[in-house]
């Protein structure tokens, strides 16, 4: 029982370290797609599936 526990406790956590980094890895190419400028923020959003807030966050993050 313990050692179910623990390899679902570790299953867990190796799930949620992917999706923060796949997370991670998103934001730094809708962050690379607003730096050259080419795209709007719809389209940095539609290709990342990032929200159109999230787009905006971290255009303001760039722009400080």
């Amino acid at each position: 029982m313990l050692a179910e526990n623990l390899e679902n406790w570790a299953q867990q956590e190796r799930q949620a370290g992917i999706e923060k980094g796949t997370k991670l890895g998103i934001e730094k190419t809708a962050r690379n797609l607003l730096k050259l400028g080419v795209l709007s923020n719809d389209q940095i959003a539609e290709a990342t599936g990032l929200a159109l807030e999230d787009i905006a966050k971290l255009h303001a993050e760039i722009h400080r």
